[in-house]
């Protein structure tokens, strides 16, 4: 599957979109989710609940799309269902514990490029 940026459909792509206000003063904060492997967007915007087909912030403004031949412990859809059951059960916390850990377990959970120690920086 392709990339349709009107439909909002992302395969096996990490998204990020800017915050209002934050991103206008801190360029490098932003947003982020993880796509299916049929382009649905996944996001952790808030307590307990993950976000599914659009991100909580809007349409994504950037986006890398990654192998999923490179996963190692689990499938792509595999590791995203993982990371955001996971993650549905979770308090957001801006600073420690946010959509970019759960994008980092995500990626974890399948063992993405063989590694499982994906963080928020990393």
């Amino acid at each position: 599957m392709k990339i349709d940026h009107s439909l909002q459909k992302y395969p096996y792509c990490i998204v990020w979109s800017p915050l209002p206000v934050i991103s206008w003063f801190f360029p490098f904060i932003g947003h982020t989710g993880i796509g299916s492997s049929n382009g649905m967007l996944y996001d952790f915007a808030g307590p307990y609940s993950i976000g599914v087909g659009r991100l909580a912030f809007g349409a994504p403004t950037r986006y890398i799309q990654l192998d999923p031949a490179k996963c190692y412990l689990k499938d792509w859809d595999g590791g995203v269902e993982e990371g955001c059951s996971i993650y549905s059960g979770r308090m957001h916390n801006l600073c420690c514990d946010n959509c970019h850990s759960h994008v980092a377990q995500c990626l974890n959970s399948m063992g993405y490029g063989k590694s499982t120690h994906y963080e928020m920086i990393r």
